[in-house]
């Protein structure tokens, strides 16, 4: 299993603290407000949106919560946000991707440079990393859903690129631009699912010991913190003995 689904089952057994919920909630938010006012305030016509709220919901997002992101666009209330991409390495020569959303890109750069050096990395130049991931969609499914060859079924019969089955669950990948669609088909298979989003996907992995996951962690921990960083994305990959000791 490669680092993506490693990392989502490590903040999954980790768990979420109040402040760190309400941190998620206000990201969130301001993913609805943007793809708000980029387009259409209707999800059923902006398939932007209608993906932001799905992740919404998909947290336990409060529905006032995602009305009020809404009309904060169609009120023109929402700040003028700018997305930006930093690239860089971690510890371990691991690959990173940042995803922010800011309003003050000298602060924003600033930040997340400071952190990348803080704790053992390097941010580079936008395409240093970038060409060892591939921009996917993933729809995720507990196992409870059913075995691997129902899923793997349902994933073709949505239109699906592959199918990632453990005693996690399933993960089903899909081209980003065929993410809502798919979304749409396996639920009316599948059901709800636990989470649905796009991706960057690792063509590479680097793999890490016990101390250089720690040290990974810590660096993944300091930029999710930052109020503008959306999303932070690793290749890295673990022997399942370290990931024990991890979430152990």
């Amino acid at each position: 299993m490669a680092g993506h689904s490693k990392w989502a089952n490590i903040q999954h057994r980790k768990g979420r603290q109040d402040a760190a919920r309400s941190k998620l909630f206000s990201k969130l938010s301001k993913e609805i407000t943007v793809a708000a006012k980029m387009g259409d305030p209707d999800p059923e016509k902006n398939p932007r949106l209608r993906l932001a709220v799905k992740v919404a919901k998909s947290q336990s997002m409060p529905n006032d919560n995602i009305d009020r992101a809404i009309k904060k666009a169609t009120g023109g209330e929402g700040e003028d946000y700018e997305e930006i991409r930093y690239e860089g390495y971690g510890p371990g020569g691991v690959a990173v991707i940042v995803e922010a959303m800011t309003d003050n890109r000298n602060r924003t750069a600033s930040n997340v440079r400071s952190t990348f050096t803080k704790h053992g990395g390097n941010l580079g130049e936008t395409g240093s990393v970038g060409f060892m991931f591939e921009r996917k969609g993933a729809v995720t499914y507990p196992a409870s859903v059913g075995d691997a060859d129902t899923v793997m079924m349902a994933a073709i019969e949505a239109g699906a690129e592959d199918v990632e089955s453990s005693e996690d669950g399933h993960v089903i990948w899909c081209a980003d631009t065929d993410l809502n669609d798919v979304a749409n088909a396996l639920e009316a298979e599948l059901g709800e699912s636990d989470e649905t989003k796009l991706v960057w996907r690792p063509t590479t992995t680097t793999e890490l010991d016990l101390e250089g996951m720690q040290k990974l962690m810590k660096l993944i921990d300091a930029l999710e913190d930052d109020d503008d960083v959306q999303r932070v994305t690793t290749n890295f990959d673990a022997p399942d003995e370290v990931m024990e000791q991890l979430t152990g």
